[in-house]
């Protein structure tokens, strides 16, 4: 926690924000509805080729155009989202925008298509280029200075949260980091949830992303409290405010169903009661991290992916293995350090890691020491859904834990939300901690 804090002038608010929200199996087939109920004549879909060639996009276009709304598909997204793809997606956006525009941008697929629709919304609107918008200190960290088009998500996994936040990820390729463009315009005006879309969702996927949804719910829960940032004007107000009331019922519920659903998902992807479960603890802890924040785990996941070598996880694109850079997927790079993470955390609010253990794990046994319950029940199911025994795993040793720290480092957005300040030496631990976790 920041030194800065003047305690005789504590904050007494708190924000929360959130999509409209449309959720059960089959809501896919209201979109048509909701597009002509915004008045849309024409719009814009952004999926990955996946998605497409499983044939669920072409089935909502088509479901689409019957409602007479022009449909225009850009099914290129990159898995992990980069600079150079998501500046892609943005010149095929501008280039088919034509003199009709777009009215509505509709995201079908994981968290790397919501996220590109909300760079290609941000970018159809607002003057500049992609870095003009990334967080600082990696882009320029400028807010956007026009309204956005509305844009309706799609999740077809269970995971990112996407749906319902305020950010965008991508990877900077040249910097070896992976960042975002974080502002409250940028959170879509709907989540239509539909847990059929994620029956095919591959096991290894559903590990990766289902740790996504956990961390998502424990870090908001164990966030900084609202109340221990200095008072600001409503002017200085942005997304993340730490955790309050609101996100704490959301994170506490989401790790309840996590502790009944997620290793039945994993097991057995058809298992239609826990695929509904999984998302609805996606959607839980999306609309709690949304507004609470998230913090150490992501921090450190940034540079993981940004700068891993050639490794293929199960269940993903594969890819090349002669390339430099290959793929760490989100929910599995947040992971890999959280044991460690909330180990350090542990301190600064001893009840809400106790209780977030229980949640999780309410037959698990007791360890002897309190700071090891939470980190044991993570290395337990990581364990069981087969999630990598630490950074090593995927291609980190000690030698690398320097240039993870840079990376880290540069996460300060992120790391403002943590309940302890977070220095160099600590990030260096928590990453040295966690090159095997078992």
């Amino acid at each position: 926690m920041s030194s800065s804090f003047d305690p005789a002038r504590p904050e007494t608010v708190f924000t929360y924000a959130s999509p409209a929200l449309k959720f059960g199996t089959g809501a896919r087939h209201e979109l048509p509805h909701e597009l002509v109920a915004l008045g849309a004549r024409r719009v814009l879909v952004v999926t990955d080729a996946g998605v497409r060639a499983a044939g669920l996009v072409d089935d909502v276009a088509e479901r689409v155009r019957a409602a007479g709304v022009e449909v225009v598909v850009f099914d290129q997204v990159r898995v992990e989202p980069t600079d150079g793809s998501l500046e892609a997606a943005v010149d095929f956006a501008r280039s088919e925008s034509g003199a009709a525009g777009f009215d509505v941008v509709v995201a079908i697929g994981g968290g790397s298509s919501i996220d590109t629709a909300k760079a290609v919304n941000l970018l159809l609107t607002n003057d500049g280029e992609l870095m003009d918008y990334v967080n600082a200190p990696v882009g320029q960290g400028r807010a956007p200075q026009h309204q956005l088009l509305p844009l309706i998500a799609l999740p077809t996994t269970t995971g990112t949260g996407s749906e319902s936040t305020t950010i965008c990820v991508l990877d900077v390729i040249a910097q070896k980091v992976k960042t975002g463009i974080s502002h409250a315009r940028l959170r879509p005006t709907m989540a239509i949830v539909d847990p059929e879309l994620t029956i095919s969702q591959p096991a290894g996927v559903t590990a990766a992303a289902g740790m996504d949804i956990l961390c998502h719910a424990l870090e908001s829960y164990t966030a900084r409290p609202y109340t221990s940032y200095e008072h600001k004007q409503p002017g200085e107000r942005v997304p993340y405010c730490g955790a309050n009331p609101i996100s704490d019922a959301w994170s506490e519920r989401a790790m309840s169903l996590l502790a009944t659903a997620f290793r039945t998902a994993v097991r057995d992807g058809s298992d239609l009661a826990a695929r509904e479960q999984m998302s609805l603890a996606a959607t839980f802890a999306g609309l709690g991290f949304g507004n609470a924040g998230v913090h150490i785990p992501h921090a450190n996941a940034y540079p993981i992916a940004g700068q891993v070598g050639p490794f293929a996880p199960d269940g993903y694109p594969q890819a090349d293995p002669h390339a430099d850079h290959g793929l760490v997927p989100h929910g599995m790079a947040v992971s890999l350090t959280a044991p460690a993470a909330f180990r350090f955390t542990f301190e600064a609010s001893p009840e809400r890691h106790l209780r977030a253990a229980a949640l999780l794990a309410p037959d698990a046994a007791t360890v002897g020491d309190p700071r090891e319950q939470l980190p044991a029940v993570l290395t337990a199911l990581m364990r069981d859904i087969g999630i990598p025994s630490g950074l090593a795993e995927v291609g980190f040793g000690a030698g690398d834990v320097d240039g993870l720290v840079e990376g880290t480092l540069k996460q300060q957005r992120l790391l403002a939300t943590a309940p302890r300040e977070v220095t160099a030496e600590a990030v260096a631990d928590i990453l040295t901690q966690s090159v095997e976790l078992w």
